[in-house]
Parts: structure tokens; C-alpha cells; sequence
């Protein structure tokens, strides 16, 4: 696993790291389970408002000075990730599970994935074809939980957009780096897109808003461990 130095989207749900294992997307750092089941809860009193749909929960929230930045669903996103340079691209596929706050991220033609638990803080790189895995800290320890909108960086509104043939809120915020970035929501916390630089660095393909069993989170048993790779 590169360890190189990475951009890192302030407060964003799914948060930036280009340049880790060919361009990562992980979640930031939830609360405990408590802290996860108050904030679902929320997350549903707002999508039943008003007919319970997401259209409605969108408008509701237009008056809003941050977006939603954590899914507040069980949801499988393909994303196609290009990098800052505009000279690779990749897919990854997301998955994130809200009951237990877990996220599992597989690149494209890669036997590496990664499965990031955040009541335990921990980010779990598994190498099926060498029967590998290293555990390291989770690289976020910002607290959103779904259905809370950020409570780190700054965010500003620019306007709405159709990504992966779903509605989404644009917002300007920046990086560690101070770059600026242009991300789009959706009002259940999903990130369907990301541009720098007039650049889109991160683009939805599909998403799928379904019950993710715990055998996706699982790691394979028998992996031998072994320390993360330092720079």
C-alpha cells in the first residue's frame, strides 16, 4: 500500500485520498453505535417529512449551510476516480453498510480491498492473492454522523445537479491543501461527484440503495498480517 502524500477533502463523506492505493475513497470517522442510532433516527424524521421522499427531504433542507456528508442508507456506489493530473482512471466500488458504520472499497482488477470500521477506528487492507492483510488506524477521526450535516470545514452552496441519474446538492469547500473542490450530495449523504480545478476527479457511474449483508465486511480467515507500508 502507497503511503504518499494525499489531498484530503475537509469534512467530506466521502473523503479524498489521491494518491493511496491508486486513488482511495474512504469515509470519515463516525461516533459509537449510540451517537450512529440517534443520528438514523433524525435522518428518517427528515426523509418522512412531508411524504417521506428524498425530493422532499432535498427541498426541506435547502436552507441548509452544509450538506449531509454520510450515507444514511445501506448503499453500493461504482465511481470512476480519475487523478489530479487527469492521466489515470480507475473504478471503485463502494460499499457502505450504516448499522455497524462500515465501508468496504475494491478497485478496479485489484485482488486489494479495503474495509474500513469505524466503531473500532481501524482500516483493513486485504491482499487475497498474496493472503495478506494489514490493520492500520482509521485515517479520519472527524465526527459526522448520518444524518447530521458537516461539523468540520466550511461549505458553500452553488446549486443543484443530476449525477448517476440522481439529484444532488453542489458545494464548494477545500482540501487539507487549501485547493478549492466542488462536491455534490445527495440529501441521504451520498457523494455522487467531486471537481478540482474545472477537473471532475470523482463521478458516480450507478447507485444501488440496498441492504448490505455483514459477509461483505468480513475478512477472510486465515490472512497472514503484516505491518501497513510506511513511506
Amino acid at each position: 500500500m502507497s503511503e504518499r502524500k494525499a489531498r484530503v477533502l475537509h469534512g467530506a463523506g466521502v473523503t479524498l485520498l489521491l494518491g493511496c492505493v491508486g486513488l482511495v475513497s474512504v469515509l470519515p470517522a463516525q461516533a459509537q453505535a449510540q451517537a450512529q442510532a440517534q443520528a438514523q433516527a433524525q435522518a428518517q424524521a427528515q426523509a418522512q417529512a412531508g411524504g417521506g421522499s428524498i425530493g422532499d427531504a432535498a427541498q426541506q433542507g435547502a436552507s441548509q449551510d452544509a450538506p449531509f456528508i454520510t450515507p444514511s442508507t445501506d448503499v453500493d456506489v461504482l465511481y470512476e476516480v480519475t487523478s489530479p493530473m487527469g492521466d489515470a482512471v480507475m473504478k471503485q466500488r463502494m460499499r457502505w453498510q450504516v448499522a455497524s458504520l462500515r465501508q468496504r472499497l475494491d478497485p478496479q482488477n485489484s485482488a486489494v480491498y479495503m474495509i474500513t470500521s469505524w466503531p473500532d477506528h481501524t482500516l483493513t487492507v486485504v491482499d487475497e492473492a498474496r493472503r495478506r492483510q494489514s490493520v492500520m488506524p482509521a485515517p479520519s477521526q472527524v465526527l459526522t454522523p448520518p444524518g447530521h450535516t458537516a461539523m468540520t470545514g466550511t461549505y458553500a452552496r452553488l446549486g443543484g445537479s443530476v449525477v448517476a441519474g440522481e439529484q444532488c446538492t453542489l458545494w464548494r469547500t477545500k482540501d487539507t491543501d487549501g485547493h478549492a473542490s466542488d462536491v455534490c450530495y445527495t440529501a441521504d449523504g451520498l457523494l455522487l461527484q467531486v471537481a478540482q480545478g474545472g477537473q471532475i476527479t470523482v463521478r458516480a457511474l450507478s447507485v444501488n440503495r440496498v441492504s448490505q449483508p455483514d459477509t461483505v465486511f468480513a475478512v477472510p480467515a486465515g490472512l497472514k498480517k503484516e505491518a501497513p507500508a510506511t513511506p
